[in-house]
Parts: C-alpha cells; sequence; structure tokens
C-alpha cells in the first residue's frame, strides 16, 4: 500500500497533478458544482 501512497504523491508534485489540484479546488470552490455534488452524494446514500 505505501507503494501506492509513494505514487499518488509523486503524481501531485507533478505539473500534471498540479494542475489537476487546481482544477479541483476551483470546482470545489464553485457554489452550482458544490450543489451537484451535495445532490449526487444524497442520491448515493438514498440507495443504501
Amino acid at each position: 500500500m505505501s507503494g501506492l501512497m509513494a505514487r499518488i504523491k509523486q503524481f501531485a508534485r507533478s505539473p500534471r497533478g498540479q494542475r489537476t489540484i487546481a482544477s479541483a479546488r476551483r470546482a470545489a470552490a464553485d457554489p452550482r458544482t458544490r450543489a451537484q455534488a451535495r445532490g449526487l452524494l444524497g442520491k448515493l446514500r438514498k440507495r443504501r
């Protein structure tokens, strides 16, 4: 499992990883995206 974590850390430090992280942060800051995510999680919780 530590090998997987090392690969994730390596990706996060790479330029592509930094772009991905920045994109995710922008999406998380957008109220509309947050509402969509909340709705999706709500649907998933109801199925259980």
